[in-house]
């Protein structure tokens, strides 16, 4: 994959951007700045207190000035070492404050982008922006864009100094300097190639490992381990590749400055000798000029990689705000929130698909095509189909994952794009086949960390679908952890838990995809009777890959590459002889028994 390049290189409009974090934090970013200017202007005085000492103290041997002068010294780089501390405690401060702030916002946008955007967007990107991205930004304070005024302060002070107590002495120094400006930018530009491929392969890397780790099973099951591990390899080379490029610019350019450092001292001891055995300069400037040149060399080294510290810091905030800037959340101009609602569903005339453009989708792109049914309070409604006919699409449009194309969706004839977004989902609890459960104890996975609902309420929706009993057995109970999606659990545990979680939140619309068919006999029994008390005297929509567990169904609609092919009751369907007496006799046959479709 090639690399990623993003952003410009100094944009300041981003860079304003990232520094209106630091809004809240103005006393933190004032400090840190004072304290830069006090080091700044604290850099040129040491030498210039040796170069007194030499010439006042020790040249005419007076030991007491000469230990009035030492004391200074200590004090001075005490002084020096306490400002240090506080100023790089705050910058550190800062960066994290601000991308504390930052890590919240991009989460809260994430958290409310539609499904289309993690249908095209790696997880393990988004974590490389979430993370290591955001810690670019950290950067920009602690070493990035405040060092950067301080080292330039620093240099300008140092040069300032020179040229006030011998300007001969400082153009001699200054003479090499052009090569060192030349050898800044090539170690610049190249550097932030380098950078940006590192950036590039952690991200891959991430990817990688986010979508095989969480795959493992599959790997193991299909014995994919080397044939893995090899595709791995290869990725975590070019990431040990793209490091030591970098490595090998920082390698190539500090031995340059230090021989250009070391051309400016030799010169400054040649012209500086000379000046001293014509008595045009004292022992003690020569002294000081070499220590500014050390002084004056470590910044302006230290100033290349820090422009590209920002500039990566950058390069992360360029992405980020990218992130932050995708508008794939769900329009949530609706404000109704009627407080007896019903729960009466009614799709008219629908049209979808997972093409959300301008232009109309081809034929062939048509995930639903002209739905309408109605759902009664209390009734339910089952959807059959073979796989992709269109059932987990009509969900997903009822919750507003996606956006219809054509058409209209009303709950209590109120369209749902009219009704507030988190109301509406709060009245509709989905029960999937493949149950989420986070890594968290059981009460935490059923309430959802909801402070309204109490452990009371849980333990009598648990005794209501059966689960109380072996959530008892387990460790802890209503505290045992789960581990990371359940893993901990059976299949049928876990799709109990997720009946107590929709009970709980009491819902007026209940959607369940076909919970029984990956569970025992014993278990798909419990289940079934928690379903019957989930849909009690709600509205219902339940997936059914089996018939047997619908044929109560107040209406099934077969479904049948996006369009409704029959309606009506289980005994209705069987009479009419058409697609649903197919995948009835299908199932029920002797060489199809319990077939899902």
């Amino acid at each position: 994959m090639a690399s990623e390049v993003t952003g410009k290189t100094y944009d300041w409009g981003l860079l304003k951007r990232v520094m209106s974090y630091a809004t809240p934090y103005k006393s933190k970013f004032f400090w840190s700045v004072l304290l830069t200017l006090s080091i700044a202007a604290i850099a040129p005085v040491r030498p210039f207190l040796i170069q007194i000492t030499l010439d006042k103290f020790i040249f005419f041997n007076d030991a007491s000035g000469l230990l009035q002068m030492v004391l200074l010294m200590i004090v001075l780089l005490l002084f020096q070492t306490v400002i240090q501390y506080f100023q790089t405690f705050l910058t550190n401060s800062l960066g994290q404050s601000v991308i504390k702030d930052l890590r919240m916002d991009v989460f809260n946008h994430i958290t409310k982008l539609r499904l289309k955007y993690f249908d095209k967007t790696p997880i393990g990107q988004l974590i490389t922006r979430t993370v290591s991205d955001l810690e670019t930004i950290a950067d920009i304070f602690s070493e990035g864009l405040i060092s950067i005024i301080g080292d330039s302060l620093t240099v300008l002070a140092i040069i300032g100094v020179m040229l006030y107590q011998d300007w001969r002495l400082t153009l001699i120094i200054l003479i090499p300097m052009p090569f060192l400006m030349v050898a800044t930018y090539v170690f610049k530009e190249a550097i932030k190639v380098a950078f940006q491929e590192v950036r590039t392969q952690i991200s891959l890397i991430n990817t990688f490992l986010q979508e095989h780790i969480s795959g493992v099973t599959i790997i193991q099951y299909f014995a994919r381990e080397d044939q893995e591990f090899k595709k791995f390899n290869h990725i975590n080379e070019l990431h040990r590749d793209a490091h030591i490029r970098s490595n090998w610019y920082y390698s190539i350019f500090f031995p340059v400055v230090e021989i250009i450092s070391a051309l400016s001292i030799g010169l400054l001891v040649w012209y500086g000798s000379k000046s001293i055995l014509n008595n045009q300069v004292s022992p003690g400037v020569v002294v000081a000029f070499i220590m500014y040149v050390n002084l004056l060399f470590t910044p302006i080294r230290q100033l290349a990689d820090k422009f590209n510290t920002l500039q990566m810091g950058m390069v992360g905030a360029d992405r980020i705000f990218k992130v932050l800037d995708t508008k794939e959340q769900t329009l949530n101009a609706g404000k109704l929130k009627p407080i007896n609602l019903k729960g009466e569903i009614a799709f008219k005339n629908v049209w979808f698909s997972y093409k959300q453009t301008d232009e109309m989708p081809n034929d062939d792109e048509w995930i639903l095509k002209d739905i309408s049914f109605e759902v009664k309070e209390g009734e339910t409604l089952a959807l059959v189909g073979a796989t992709g006919a269109g059932k987990s699409s009509t969900i997903n449009i009822l919750n507003r994952f996606y956006e219809i194309s054509k058409g209209e969706v009303s709950i209590d004839g109120i369209n749902i794009s009219d009704l507030e977004l988190n109301f509406l989902r709060s009245q509709i609890a989905t029960v999937l086949q493949d149950v989420f459960l986070f890594s968290d104890t059981i009460q935490n996975n059923i309430s959802l960390n909801n402070p309204d609902i109490t452990l009371e309420e849980i333990i009598a929706a648990a005794k209501d679908v059966g689960a109380h009993e072996f959530i008892m057995q387990l460790p802890g109970g209503y505290q045992y952890d789960v581990q990371e999606r359940g893993a901990t659990l059976s299949v049928g545990q876990a799709q109990l838990i997720s009946f107590i979680r929709a009970l709980v939140y009491n819902p007026k619309i209940l959607v369940l995809d076909e919970a029984t068919s990956s569970v025992d006999t014993e278990t798909e029994e419990l289940i079934q009777r928690a379903i019957e008390k989930l849909m009690t005297g709600r509205t219902s929509i339940v997936i059914a890959h089996r018939l047997s567990t619908i044929q109560n169904a107040d209406r099934i609609i077969v479904l049948e590459k996006g369009e409704m092919m029959e309606m009506g009751t289980h005994q209705e369907l069987l009479k009419l002889n058409g697609y649903y007496k197919k995948l009835y006799d299908l199932q029920f046959s002797s060489g199809g028994i319990n077939k899902e479709v």
